[in-house]
C-alpha cells in the first residue's frame, strides 16, 4: 500500500542554500556548473575523504542490496562512475550498466569501460522506457535532486516488477559529538586540504556545499516514507559507521 501522508513525503530534499544560489529554481543551474567545473578533481578528493575505502564499501553495499551477475542496471547520478565501476564488476558485463547524470563534465571525467552506456539526463525525468531495469542505484546524489517524490516515482517506473533499488547517502550522525566530528571533518578539514591538492578553483566551494546539503537534508524516516509513497515495498535503511545510509526497496 502506498504511503500517502503529505507530511511525510519529501519534495525538495533541503531548503534553498542561499549562500550558493538565490532560489530553488536556480539550484539545478548552479549544480551543473559547479560539478562540470570541479569534475577533474572529484575522484581524487573523494578518495581522500573516504580514506581509500570507497570502492570496497560501494561494492559491498550493492551486494547487500541484491545486485547479482546478469542484472540490467541503471545508475542515477552516475557522476564520475564510482558506483557504476563496482556495478560493472558485479554484473560481469559493463554493457549491462547504464549511467545517467545532468553533468556532462562529470561523465567526461569518468574512467568507465567503453561498453558501458552514459546518458545525459535528470532523475526526475529518466529517458528510459517503463519496466526496463532489474536494479537501480544512486550514490550520494539524493541531496541534489529537485523533487524526491517525482524522482522516486521515476525510479519505480523504469524498474521491472521485482526490481531492486539501492540509494547510498551520507546522513547526520545521531549524537552531538558525532555530528560535530563529521561537520569538522567535511566542512573544515576536507575543504582546507583541497586547497593544496585541487586543480580547480571551485573545488573547495563544492566540498563545503557537499557538507551543507548533508546538514540540511531531510531525515532518513522521511526519505523512506517518500519511497513508500512512490510505490516501493520492503523499504529499509541499513546504516554503516553511523553515517553511511543504504536505502533499499523492491518494486
Amino acid at each position: 500500500m502506498k504511503n500517502t501522508d503529505p507530511v511525510a513525503v519529501v519534495h525538495a530534499p533541503h531548503r534553498p542554500l542561499t549562500d550558493y544560489y538565490k532560489t530553488e529554481q536556480d539550484r539545478q543551474a548552479y549544480l551543473r556548473k559547479i560539478f562540470d567545473e570541479t569534475a577533474p578533481d572529484y575522484d581524487r578528493i573523494e578518495a581522500m575523504l573516504a580514506l581509500g575505502t570507497g570502492p570496497r564499501y560501494r561494492r559491498d553495499a550493492l551486494v547487500r542490496a541484491g545486485l547479482k551477475p546478469g542484472m540490467k542496471v541503471l545508475d542515477v547520478g552516475v557522476g564520475t562512475g564510482l558506483v557504476s565501476a563496482q556495478a560493472c564488476l558485479l554484473t560481469g558485463d559493463p554493457a549491462l550498466v547504464t549511467g545517467v547524470d545532468p553533468s556532462p563534465g562529470m561523465m567526461a571525467a569518468s574512467k568507465l569501460p567503453k561498453t558501458m552506456t552514459l546518458v545525459e539526463g535528470r532523475a526526475e525525468s529518466l529517458p528510459f522506457p517503463d519496466n526496463h531495469f532489474d536494479f537501480l542505484s544512486m550514490g550520494y546524489a539524493l541531496r541534489h535532486i529537485s523533487d524526491l517524490s517525482v524522482a522516486f516515482a521515476e525510479f519505480h517506473r523504469v524498474l521491472k516488477p521485482g526490481g531492486r533499488l539501492c540509494v547510498l547517502e551520507i546522513t547526520q550522525a545521531k549524537g552531538p559529538f558525532g555530528r560535530w566530528l563529521l561537520k569538522t571533518y567535511m566542512r573544515g578539514v576536507i575543504p582546507l586540504l583541497t586547497r593544496f591538492v585541487a586543480g580547480q578553483k571551485k573545488t573547495t566551494t563544492m566540498w563545503r556545499y557537499y557538507w551543507d546539503t548533508i546538514e540540511a537534508c531531510a531525515p532518513p524516516e522521511r526519505v523512506m516514507a517518500t519511497l513508500g509513497a512512490a510505490g516501493f515495498s520492503g523499504v529499509q535503511q541499513h546504516l554503516e559507521l553511523g553515517i553511511f545510509s543504504e536505502y533499499t526497496a523492491v518494486k
